[in-house]
């Protein structure tokens, strides 16, 4: 291998299971993403709770995510919560191995049916999620609050595995 190969190459990547001491990561990643972003105390709530499970995108030797999604189980179904991409990793094709794995675990606990919403015009997660077999079952009018005052509708999203 060339010298210029080495460094041209993309990076190594792994998934794994993220927990309560990736929360201010997190929200950080969370904030670049979204209007209302959630805190750190949030997330670590929610990491710290039985039923939810999540897991990090980390690229190269980075102990930190780059990325992640988190999930609420309850017996054979889950809700997609939240999934972000840092701002600097977008676009590279990460949110679709993040996703992957993500429903690989799912499916290993036992979910059968898994749901999600996202924001109406949001083409890159719409993308996503049509890519992997959502199928869009509703819609809720005027419910995401944009940065600019404005509201969108929320697409309820379903996938069974």
């Amino acid at each position: 291998m060339s010298v210029l190969n080495r460094f041209l190459r993309p990076p190594g990547i792994r998934i794994a299971p993220i927990g309560t001491e990736t929360a201010a990561r997190l929200a950080a990643i969370h904030a670049s993403a979204f209007a209302r972003p959630w805190s750190s105390v949030e997330f670590a709530r929610l990491l710290g709770e039985r039923g939810h499970l999540a897991d990090g995108l980390f690229i190269g030797r980075s102990a930190q995510p780059s990325g992640f999604v988190l999930s609420r189980l309850i017996v054979d179904e889950a809700e997609i919560l939240t999934l972000a991409i840092a701002p600097i990793e977008r676009g590279k094709g990460y949110s679709g191995r993040l996703l992957q794995a993500h429903l690989e675990n799912l499916s290993r606990s036992g979910v059968r049916h898994l749901h999600l919403e996202v924001e109406d015009g949001n083409a890159p997660a719409l993308a996503l999620y049509r890519r992997f077999g959502f199928r869009e079952v509703g819609r809720r009018p005027g419910y995401y609050l944009k940065a600019d005052g404005a509201r969108v509708a929320a697409l309820t999203m379903v996938l069974d595995l």
